[in-house]
């Protein structure tokens, strides 16, 4: 891809204003995490270091969650600015269309797409991971997903952890074993669960196993268990489905399709992260039919006025449809392309309209 001096004048324009919207944002964002952790601290060991250290891992995430409304709001700026200086006029003049002007906008939205792609695989999850372990390390505390734990299925065996701890370490082991006809055959508690090599240690083991003749008990301090759930598995439940790579978001789907088990948030959540470039390409698209509106028809402040709204709209739309398509049944592929397909069809129609 060549890029010519307009090219690099006009994508420089929108990268420091596309900068400028997350500076801003970002310092938005950590007055919240700062408001919001403000509790923990002195708790344990969460000192000021911790709180300092979880409110920066904390932010490439909420960056990455608001990234396409950034870029529509600094492409909104950079290119009314552009407008107002009568440089876009010039560029008319010049004998430059708008459809190349555009053009341009979308190249600099390739680097946006390169970014969000970086961010979503690379960044977030190692920073999430990070914010939640040294937290959760900090306040001695581990992750629950819900009162009664976190249940897994493993084969024909359901598997009940009570805890998870920032080092991986499992809690309060519940392994119900049943057979092919559904009758349960062991029931399997251990106090404690670290992984070790390929396999999993158990300690204080205390197992029932269920026969015609009744119940047999036996007791161990030490146990091998070598089921299909690894680390990267538990490691799953330290962070939300939106701060996972695709590629452990794909693994941990993988696992509970060979289970049987429910996918729909999790897909749901690959999906957006996958189309989450596209969804950056498309509010770059979105931003410049309002450039090339004359210039009494408002200024920046009612333009970036407007971006505001266009953004908050995409968000509610996006999270909206998500989750109502996971209620109602809808397939999750279509809830996470519908609202992008949308935005899409306003940006061709708007940029149609402006011709």
């Amino acid at each position: 891809m060549v890029l010519t001096l307009l090219d690099r004048y006009v994508g420089r324009q929108i990268l420091l204003s596309t900068a400028l919207v997350l500076g801003v944002l970002l310092a938005l964002f950590v007055f919240i995490v700062f408001v919001d952790v403000l509790p923990d601290y002195g708790r344990g060991t969460f000192g000021l270091f911790e709180l300092v250290r979880y409110i920066a891992l904390s932010q490439p995430r909420k960056i990455y969650e608001i990234f396409p409304v950034a870029v529509l709001i600094g492409t909104l700026m950079g290119l009314s600015t552009l407008a107002l200086n009568s440089e876009l006029v010039a560029m008319r003049a010049a004998g430059v269309s708008k459809l190349r002007i555009v053009g341009a906008a979308l190249k600099i939205g390739l680097v946006f797409m390169l970014a969000a792609i970086a961010m979503g695989e690379y960044i977030v999850p190692t920073a999430e991971n990070q914010a939640q372990i040294g937290r959760a390390r900090a306040l001695a505390t581990g992750f629950q997903q819900q009162a009664t734990g976190i249940w897994l299925r493993d084969g024909n065996a359901f598997v009940n952890l009570g805890e998870v701890l920032p080092d991986l370490t499992l809690l309060s082991v519940n392994i119900f074993d049943f057979q092919p006809d559904a009758r349960l055959r062991t029931h399997t508690y251990a106090a404690r669960a670290a992984y070790a090599g390929d396999e999993w240690r158990l300690q204080d083991v205390r197992q029932s196993r269920i026969s015609d003749a009744g119940v047999e008990v036996h007791e161990a301090a030490n146990e091998v268990w070598r089921p299909r759930l690894t680390p990267e598995l538990v490691a799953v439940f330290t962070v939300r489905p939106e701060g996972l790579s695709i590629q452990q978001l794909a693994g941990y789907i993988g696992h509970l399709r060979s289970n049987n088990q429910e996918t729909g948030q999790y897909v749901l959540a690959l999906w957006q992260k996958m189309l989450m470039p596209a969804a950056t390409a498309i509010m770059v698209l979105l931003a410049t039919p309002f450039v090339f509106r004359p210039a009494r028809g408002g200024g920046l402040s009612q333009r970036v006025f407007i971006g505001i709204l266009l953004g908050l709209a995409f968000v509610v739309l996006h999270r909206s449809v998500g989750y109502l398509g996971l209620i109602y049944g809808v397939s999750p592929p279509l809830a996470a392309v519908a609202p992008l397909l949308f935005f899409l069809l306003l940006s061709l129609v708007l940029l149609a309209r402006s011709r």
